[in-house]
């Protein structure tokens, strides 16, 4: 049985033109604090990462405490939603994500689809599954890149699932063969505060 935390980054501050860079919150950092404090007694042996800064400053503090060096996957970063030359307004954004859940194929000009962010995401996370078998695994994600990984095991995780889920979340998952056996929400310290 191997175990995987998908660990979706904690809050970041969104500013166009600063997808790969862009850090935490203040608040941020301190649910990042709180991550560390809520898996670092899991026994995890091995920390994976999308490139993108928000994913690893959220599970950094973990691999600092576990003395563990973060890999770093490209393919694991966030999904594309459109090209620099096309502007989505936050009211599209949600209706289009929506759509790309029931149509994986849709795509915005210049984006990417869910069919081609899930195959990348899932050609990793079979890497990941096969040269860590057996053993406790963070991985630094996204919200899209998550809900997709975790859709490629089971349908019922899609674009509702997706919408009820946090900055930052952690889904425990416990795969065998490369069956999805037990998804389990761990819950994080400031979660019964929040509104």
């Amino acid at each position: 049985m191997t175990t995987i935390y998908m660990v979706r980054h904690a809050e970041s501050p969104y500013t166009e033109g600063t997808e790969r860079t862009r850090g935490l919150t203040l608040d941020g950092k301190k649910k990042a604090q709180e991550i560390t404090k809520l898996l670092k007694d899991e026994g995890i042996d091995v920390i994976v990462s999308s490139p993108y800064a928000r994913a690893m400053l959220t599970v950094e503090g973990l691999a600092q405490e576990l003395n563990v060096e973060i890999k770093v996957y490209e393919d694991l970063r966030e999904r594309h939603f459109s090209g620099v030359d096309y502007t989505i307004s936050d009211e599209e954004f949600m209706p289009a994500i929506r759509q790309s859940f029931s149509d994986p194929d849709f795509v915005l000009p210049g984006g990417e689809s869910t069919a081609v962010c899930q195959k990348r995401a899932i050609a990793v996370l079979k890497n990941v599954l096969e040269q860590f078998e057996g053993k406790r695994i963070a991985i630094g994600t996204h919200g899209n890149v998550m809900t997709l990984m975790m859709n490629y095991f089971d349908s019922q995780y899609g674009f509702e699932f997706l919408s009820q889920t946090r900055k930052p979340d952690v889904y425990k998952l416990q795969i065998e063969n490369m069956e999805l056996v037990e998804v389990t929400r761990l819950s994080i310290e400031s979660d019964s505060i929040e509104g």
